[in-house]
């Protein structure tokens, strides 16, 4: 008989899954942001800057205020063991890591390199970026000079030389050394990879059989299409990925009311090892890229929040914001805030502020504490309510004791 397991526990085992519910260190160092890394396996990167950019964010959402030049260095440094690839999206990973996703750089290769295509096109310029690279990489895009290097095209008006760079990273020729100012730093990949990874490779089934069963581990419970997502992997591969980790008795069968499409169960599985945790007691602000939130299907589904990031929504269109943050309190998320980092007042200023059917005035007072550690966290000295913020929690907040 298959186990059932509440849909209050599913939340509980997902968020323990995540990291969430463990005292928080007295310190946070190195060793606590790998381990982190470690458990998640990834960080999504994305380059908005409004509040914070992504990466940065799920280690102060579950680890608290840390210092962000100890996780450059193990991600900027090209000496650091973190490298980049198109894991989720563009994420950071560690580097023996990369050969788990060779078979998209095969997949991507047949893309790219097909005969006729963009890159067979544009062979002396891939055949001099090359040399480019052998002789004087890693580099940035910016700094690399050619007659090709002028913005056309319908990649975000890159340059010939970055889309080259760029399908080559995709291809697993060029690799990410680091980054400087943000901005990608490139090179051929036997210069940023040591010869004990490169020397590793996978037979697909297996390498996807690998990541299915990270993804599990990682959700601690989920669907087929939740474990395929962590690493955007196809449904069928995943599926057979699964049948082999539940024959092995690493994952087990379970029903979870309530997880239903078309009014039928959606098949689940549990992670042998996940924590079947009794509560789970949090404040945090989630990044819309956090693995909690990123498969918005799972989050509607497992958290009851219907989440949308509204960047791309023109301004008069948006209902909750630029850049809202989901707002975990224990194991509910429980509304969603858009904040800025306003740098030159030295000011987090609230932008909108909503709840979802929970009580506004306890969120309000257990936000405040959160604000305070986040601003001081981003080098600010206030937390403010701007004139006019949207949304039924922000004048709470303002009761509550934020300036406004």
């Amino acid at each position: 008989m298959v186990e059932q397991v509440s849909p209050a526990l599913a939340r509980r085992i997902a968020l323990a899954a995540q990291g969430f519910g463990r005292p928080r260190p007295a310190t946070v160092g190195v060793r606590q942001l790998n381990g982190l890394i470690d458990r998640i396996n990834l960080l999504q990167i994305d380059s908005v800057n409004v509040f914070e950019r992504s990466h940065y964010l799920p280690a102060f959402a579950r680890l608290g205020a840390y210092d962000k030049t100890l996780l450059d260095r193990l991600t900027f440094d090209a000496r650091g063991p973190h490298t980049e690839y198109w894991a989720h999206e563009a994420a950071f990973i560690r580097k023996e890591d990369w050969p788990l996703f060779e078979w998209r750089m095969r997949f991507n290769r047949g893309r790219y390199g097909a005969e006729g295509g963009w890159f067979d096109s544009n062979r002396e310029t891939v055949e001099w970026l090359r040399r480019e690279l052998a002789a004087n990489g890693p580099l940035a895009a910016s700094e690399i000079e050619h007659d090709a290097n002028t913005r056309t095209g319908p990649w975000w008006g890159w340059s010939a030389v970055k889309r080259a760079l760029e399908m080559l990273f995709l291809m697993g020729e060029v690799a990410i050394a680091g980054r400087t100012r943000f901005q990608r730093r490139y090179a051929l990949v036997e210069d940023v990879l040591p010869a004990s990874v490169l020397d590793v490779s996978f037979e697909t089934e297996d390498a996807v059989r690998e990541l299915i069963r990270r993804s599990a581990v990682a959700h601690g419970i989920g669907t087929a299409k939740d474990f395929a997502d962590y690493y955007r992997i196809k449904g069928a591969p995943a599926l057979a990925a699964i049948r082999d980790l539940e024959d092995a008795g690493e994952l087990i069968p379970v029903r979870v009311p309530g997880w239903e499409s078309a009014g039928k169960p959606i098949p689940a599985w549990l992670h042998r090892d996940a924590r079947r945790p009794r509560r789970i007691e949090a404040a945090a602000l989630l990044s819309p890229f956090d693995p909690v939130v990123w498969y918005r299907d799972r989050a509607l589904r497992v958290f009851g929040f219907h989440y949308r990031i509204e960047i791309y929504t023109p301004a008069p269109q948006r209902v909750y914001g630029y850049y809202s943050l989901p707002i975990l309190l224990d194991d509910a998320l429980v509304g969603r805030i858009d904040l800025k980092s306003d740098r030159q007042a030295g000011v987090l200023r609230v932008q909108s502020a909503w709840t979802e059917d929970g009580d506004g005035g306890r969120i309000a007072e257990r936000l405040l504490p959160l604000l305070a550690e986040t601003a001081a966290w981003q080098g600010l000295g206030a937390v403010e309510v701007a004139p006019g913020a949207r949304g039924d929690l922000a004048p709470l907040l303002v009761t509550a004791g934020v300036g406004g």
